[in-house]
């Protein structure tokens, strides 16, 4: 999947979620995302200063 495609499928997704889900839903689901999104970006760059510290594979 090319990086259209991937922000097209987001967007496809994200209109059927907000068909669906209250503004409160939306507003949870939202924060969480995000919030899944920022931890996982802090452990690959974690990861990523550690390994280049220890020469060591992830």
């Amino acid at each position: 999947m090319n990086s259209c495609e991937l922000t097209a499928s987001i967007t496809a997704i994200a209109n059927a979620l907000a068909c669906r889900l209250t503004e409160d839903q939306l507003s949870l689901l939202g924060a969480a995302l995000t919030q899944l999104g920022d931890t996982l970006l802090t452990i690959a760059t974690q990861r990523s200063i550690c390994c280049r510290k220890t020469g060591e594979a992830p």
